[in-house]
């Protein structure tokens, strides 16, 4: 007899899930209140808050906020309806389009719906069985599950190695010289969790060299509006914003809104509304979305004073931190990551200390994202924070790494904490 399925979720909840009783509603989906901004209310009170992708601080900008209510107001949330290829399609959509690919000097864009949603899509639509894909290791899991559905071969080389890259970039040309098909290379602009970019240069030099052919798709989700001259992302920044032939971007970090998008020549851009399943298949972008995405990309391309703001404040924060003794990696972007050690049981501890003691609400990653014994607290800056909220932080940080040498956090079990977890 066949097992029931159920009985095999319930014997292994997760690595984190299995921790669910005691973490959710806490260090799991907490509950953040109020008006997104640098300080917001958790549990009751006001905290400091490092965790919301606001970096420009446009999630409560006056002219969003009308934008987004005057759109509201005039279209509703189910105007278009139906999915773009049979009755969504408008000519507002196809503006924000336009508009997107002239700021982000590209021939074409196509509009996403969700961001993990699209980029999964995308990866299926662009290969098939005779490709080949080759990808960095720590890419999102948008990536990683897009990559689940092609039916050829994938090679993984290691965080933004070039050796690495090469030899990766060889078992993939043997094959597709087999096969008849195409390399695929995949890797971010900006690394979410480390906060560093992928090198793209180096990647590019690969194929001018004349040794590769392949085509680069890159993610470039918290890149795009925060880093480059104009915000147009780390191919800027690079210097190969140019040479980057398939380019996402997403309106849920530094634009604070839902959606993205795909940014390439108008023939991939026009095979991918064809034949990319999660917008030939999905419902329009509501329309306040896309008219309030219309506005936050003109706030992002007209008022350079968000990304300035921004960079002044993560730049104080990630210099204070190195100052004060801190190790941030190798980040390159506004994401701050600060790494210590210690087991699950003290980053728990640490960070109730953090949230319940100093009012910094802050991301914690541990094992698997990050290896085991090793804490993470990850600090997402934006133009909304001030530098009075920088200096609080480090001092915070100062006091709270004395107590994790002290062994002040240890415990044979993670801080328990009693939540409401009614829906």
């Amino acid at each position: 007899m066949a097992q029931d399925i159920f009985d095999k979720i319930k014997k292994n909840r997760g690595p984190i899930g299995q921790h669910s009783k005691g973490v959710h509603g806490y260090f799991t989906f907490p509950k953040l209140e109020g008006e997104i901004g640098n300080k917001m209310i958790f549990r009751g009170k006001e905290c400091l808050v490092w965790s919301v992708n606001n970096y420009l601080g446009l999630a409560n900008h006056p002219e969003v906020r009308k934008a987004d209510a005057d759109a509201s107001a005039e279209w509703g949330l189910a105007y278009p309806m139906g999915s773009r290829m049979m009755t969504g399609q408008t000519n507002m959509h196809e503006l924000l389009e336009n508009e997107i690919s002239e700021f982000m000097g590209k021939e074409d864009t196509i509009l996403l719906n969700f961001g993990y949603q699209g980029m999964v899509s995308a990866i299926d639509c662009m290969v098939n069985r005779n490709d080949v894909i080759v990808y960095d290791s720590e890419s999102h899991a948008c990536i990683l599950d897009g990559m689940r559905l092609h039916a050829g071969k994938r090679f993984v080389f290691k965080h933004n190695d070039m050796e690495s890259f090469e030899k990766q970039l060889e078992r993939a040309t043997r094959i597709v010289e087999k096969t008849d098909g195409g390399i695929l290379v995949i890797t971010e602009g900006v690394f979410g969790m480390a906060g560093d970019q992928g090198r793209l240069k180096d990647i590019v030099e690969f194929r001018k060299s004349g040794k590769f052919n392949f085509r680069l798709f890159v993610d470039d989700a918290h890149g795009f509006g925060t880093v480059g001259e104009t915000g147009q992302g780390s191919g800027e920044a690079q210097g190969v914003q140019d040479e980057i032939d398939i380019l996402f971007g997403t309106f849920a970090k530094a634009m604070a809104s839902i959606g993205a998008f795909i940014c390439a020549d108008e023939q991939i851009v026009e095979f991918l509304r064809y034949n990319m399943r999660s917008q030939v298949f999905a419902k329009s972008l509501p329309m306040p979305l896309v008219v309030g995405a219309r506005k936050r990309l003109e706030l992002l391309r007209d008022q350079p004073e968000h990304k300035e703001n921004l960079w002044k404040v993560a730049s104080a924060l990630q210099k204070g931190l190195v100052k004060a003794g801190f190790d941030i990696g190798v980040t390159n972007s506004a994401v701050t990551p600060v790494f210590l050690e210690g087991n699950l049981a003290e980053a728990t501890n640490l960070t109730f200390d953090l949230r319940e003691n100093y009012n910094i609400f802050c991301s914690i990653v541990i094992y698997p994202v990050v290896p085991k014994d090793v804490i993470m607290l990850r600090l997402i800056p934006t133009a909304s924070h001030t530098l009075e909220d920088v200096q609080y932080t480090i001092d915070s940080f100062t006091a709270m790494k004395k107590k994790l040498d002290a062994g002040e956090y240890q415990s044979e079990e993670m801080a328990a904490v009693e939540v409401d977890t009614k829906k």
